[in-house]
């Protein structure tokens, strides 16, 4: 089965099997044991660098519900399926005036695959709202569910990521979103984009981070890529003393103050390397936002986008003694 079309990077490769199930029914009825192996569960594929073909099954979801709970209340719950795309449930929540998920906006994939990422944007993670998580024990064959502590949420990490991985296949999220008017945009440029105006509605907010994300994102559908390709490092506060004294004082370093320490973008130091822009073969280092490696002529192979990869930690850990970690998974 040709993946082309099923992975956003637009990689040439393939699986032995695929196969789609679209209810919980639909899932208990299939023989995962008796299925080419191993078996891989993906979401859109948004998030990922297939490195060659995949020689088992890949399984992917097509439960999409949307459930919501209480909608008069002050609180509302949305229990959501995993086969649905993450921004439909975005602009739902937005369009009828519920807070909590409007910064994530305009990421692309799909609910469950948000579980497992946390997916994260402008200062929200989807941890941040997420009650619950109902999953498919592929061990026991039985629904389990995760409450939000048992997920073991973190910077693009999560239990799903981790002690979890590839035992459990999520079916369902649970949401919580508020009427509340709560908008967050200290980050990434939202006040700007709101051109000095207080957002009175989420749809406001969406609005502007949709904005900045079309400016500095390519979109999937022209030119393939996995968004953000690595994750922002955190580093000791006297790491980031050193970096500032070495940029100059006429530079300002961008940062974060974290619990662990001093976040600094790494889009800011690829680009520092010069190699924003910066191409190998069929892939490159998208010329608006250096954080992304990009298919840029749709012909790209993995070992291209494997070996700029390696060239952008080598240069980056050089320059700033900083070992970049990629948020995409590789598989």
């Amino acid at each position: 089965m040709d993946l082309t079309r099923r992975n956003t990077f637009g990689m040439k490769v393939s699986c032995a099997c695929y196969v789609e199930y679209d209810s919980l029914e639909d899932l208990f009825s299939l023989d995962l044991d008796g299925l080419p192996q191993p078996v891989f569960h993906m979401g859109a594929g948004s998030n990922l660098l297939f490195t060659r073909d995949w020689p088992g099954t890949v399984l992917h979801s097509c439960i999409k519900f949307l459930r919501p709970m209480g909608l008069e209340e002050d609180e509302v719950l949305v229990e959501v399926g995993a086969g649905a795309v993450f921004d439909s449930f975005v602009e739902w929540a937005c369009s009828r005036g519920l807070w909590g998920a409007e910064n994530l906006s305009l990421i692309p994939g799909e609910v469950g695959a948000a579980a497992v990422q946390n997916i994260g944007a402008y200062g929200v993670e989807a941890g941040d709202i997420i009650v619950r998580v109902n999953c498919f024990d592929r061990e026991t064959r039985e629904m389990v569910t995760f409450e939000n502590a048992d997920c073991r949420y973190g910077y693009r990490s999560s239990f799903f990521k981790e002690e979890g991985k590839g035992r459990y296949i999520i079916t369902s999220v649970l949401f919580r979103l508020s009427r509340k008017y709560s908008p967050k945009l200290e980050y990434g440029g939202i006040r700007a984009a709101l051109g000095g105006r207080q957002p009175m509605l989420p749809d406001d907010v969406r609005r502007a981070v949709s904005e900045i994300r079309r400016a500095k994102l390519p979109d999937p559908s022209e030119t393939g890529s996995a968004g953000s390709f690595f994750k922002n490092p955190v580093i000791s506060r006297e790491h980031f003393e050193r970096i500032e004294a070495e940029a100059g004082p006429d530079v300002r370093v961008p940062h974060f103050d974290t619990p662990e320490g001093v976040k600094v973008p790494a889009a800011w130091m690829i680009e520092r390397c010069g190699l924003k822009g910066a191409q190998l073969g069929g892939a490159a280092v998208y010329d608006k936002q250096p954080l992304v490696i990009v298919n840029l002529t749709g012909q790209a192979a993995p070992e291209e986008v494997l070996a700029l990869e390696q060239r952008i930690i080598a240069a980056v850990k050089e320059r700033f003694g900083v070992e970049l970690h990629p948020e995409v998974e590789h598989i």
